[in-house]
């Protein structure tokens, strides 16, 4: 698959189909801070996909590249089985096991529910301030965009969590997740740019995601922790925090920090564009023998 155009893959979406009845609450075993960590995702992966959904199609109709149209599709139509996908593990892994995460991903529904009133709003009062609101949107959207891309690699690249007896249906949905992640990475940073995004607000935007994904990765991770019924004692972020160190030298997490800061040189660089990292060929494959995909292919044949 060497001859594959990162900067032009043709996306589309996937059927999948996963199973979580023999998934364990704790599915990289003996480390439920790492599980945690990535669990943090889940919460708010279903509606931020739809957030996400929502700014692209808000700007399609001011997009004339055909070909950036065709991705666009390509990109709406996987963002939206990644939303249905995690929302499986909310309802079948942590609420079977006593974990509620309603008060988080109700408040990002409403959020959702309430953006397009507020957006046709705003554009009937001032078109232009409605461009710039949107703007800045994008660029938020294509700033988590690359990190989803990276944790992507991460996840393929990882050969540490199946040595140590991660639970495979989980491996599979993060990994068929990232690999499609890193087959669209650059679908809405040509979309902001596009609308005529231009660099400070990249950099403005990209400060703003930083703090929400490390809003979400550590808080998230402290909320599951506090309601899950096996962990005993108190969960301190002193004691959460030595906990996730030997997650990370375990190799069962990113560094957050290594990863978040780590980044922005990269992404940060006015010449950057997103087709410039990961593998594309290696998500192809990936995306080729995944259980999930070939399970759902199974049961539509």
């Amino acid at each position: 698959m060497t001859d594959v155009d990162e900067r032009h893959p043709a996306i589309r979406p996937r059927r999948v189909s996963f199973d979580w009845s023999d998934t364990p609450l704790h599915w990289i075993p003996g480390d439920p801070v790492a599980t945690h960590i990535i669990n943090s995702f889940h919460i708010v992966l279903p509606e931020g996909e739809k957030w996400f959904v929502q700014c692209v199609r808000d700007a399609r109709p001011h997009i004339t590249d055909e070909r950036l149209l065709a991705e666009i599709r390509g990109f709406i139509g996987q963002e939206m089985v990644h939303a249905r996908s995690h929302q499986g593990v909310l309802d079948r892994l942590l609420a079977a096991n006593g974990i509620d995460v309603s008060p988080i991903t109700e408040q990002a529904a409403r959020g959702n529910a309430e953006r397009p009133a507020r957006m046709a709003a705003l554009k009937r009062r001032s078109p232009r301030a409605w461009r710039r609101r949107l703007r800045f949107e994008l660029a938020a959207v294509a700033a988590i965009e690359h990190y989803t891309a990276v944790l992507g690699q991460w996840i393929m690249d990882n050969r540490q969590l199946d040595a140590d007896g991660a639970d495979p249906t989980m491996l599979d949905l993060l990994r068929w997740h990232g690999a499609e992640e890193v087959e669209h990475r650059s679908v809405v940073f040509d979309v902001y740019r596009a609308m005529g995004g231009r660099y400070p607000l990249r950099v403005a935007a990209w400060a703003v995601s930083l703090l929400f994904l490390y809003w979400a990765l550590i808080g998230g991770a402290v909320y599951l922790l506090r309601q899950d019924p096996t962990v005993r004692g108190p969960v301190t972020l002193p004691r959460v925090y030595r906990a996730y160190r030997r997650s990370v030298r375990k190799g069962h997490v990113p560094g957050v920090f290594r990863l978040l800061i780590g980044e922005a040189p990269v992404y940060l660089r006015p010449s950057h564009h997103p087709s410039r990292i990961c593998s594309t060929p290696q998500a192809l494959e990936y995306l080729r023998r995944s259980p999930a995909a070939r399970a759902a292919g199974h049961a539509s044949s």
